[in-house]
């Protein structure tokens, strides 16, 4: 398992959108990655916890979050390949790590939490609350955003992660992140 959770080194610029649900990630991300004409790594526990919703409404639970976040990783990975410059990933395994913590009583599988602190990530996109909460299936905290927010927010000040805030309108959101990115570019 340890492999499948291991991030290959590239010279690749990589972004991560990390923050509470609906809080506009996947819609950043991917403007992100049409802006750059790069690739767009996907949220892999939206697809792994609908399809097991779908087929038993069960929800996540502890021995879920390792398949996730491999899932998430094998496609990372892959994308890796396929950039030139960038990618933009719709969330990390930092933010696998906050969930576990936030869902089950504060713990994490120590192999999750050792990949979540070593795989690296050139800058967080810390993305804010102040878009509306849409529900969902999966979807199941909308009077704990402020306390999710600071939660994420406290993780990347703890493991000293370089991160950026976004909020606003999606123009605004979007425009604060360009202008960082492309910084970024112009000092790698």
């Amino acid at each position: 398992m340890e492999e499948k959770l291991r991030q290959h080194s590239s010279n690749i610029i990589k972004i991560v959108c990390f923050g509470p649900e609906s809080t506009g990630k996947t819609t950043l991300s991917k403007e992100l990655a049409a802006h750059y004409k790069e690739p767009w790594v996907a949220e892999y526990a939206r697809e792994y916890l609908q399809e097991k919703w779908d087929k038993t409404k069960e929800v996540c639970q502890p021995e879920d979050l390792l398949p996730i976040a491999a899932g998430q990783i094998t496609a990372e990975n892959r994308l890796t390949l396929n950039a030139d410059k960038l990618l933009f990933c719709d969330t990390d395994l930092l933010e696998t790590k906050v969930y576990s913590e936030a869902y089950y009583v504060g713990s994490c599988d120590p192999l999750l939490e050792k990949y979540a602190l070593q795989n690296t990530y050139h800058l967080y996109l810390l993305t804010y609350i102040d878009t509306p909460w849409v529900a969902d299936d999966l979807r199941d905290k909308p009077d704990e955003r402020e306390r999710m927010f600071t939660y994420f927010k406290n993780t990347l000040d703890q493991y000293d992660r370089p991160y950026i805030l976004v909020k606003g309108t999606k123009k605004e959101r979007f425009n604060t992140a360009v202008r960082e990115i492309d910084r970024l570019l112009n000092t790698t």
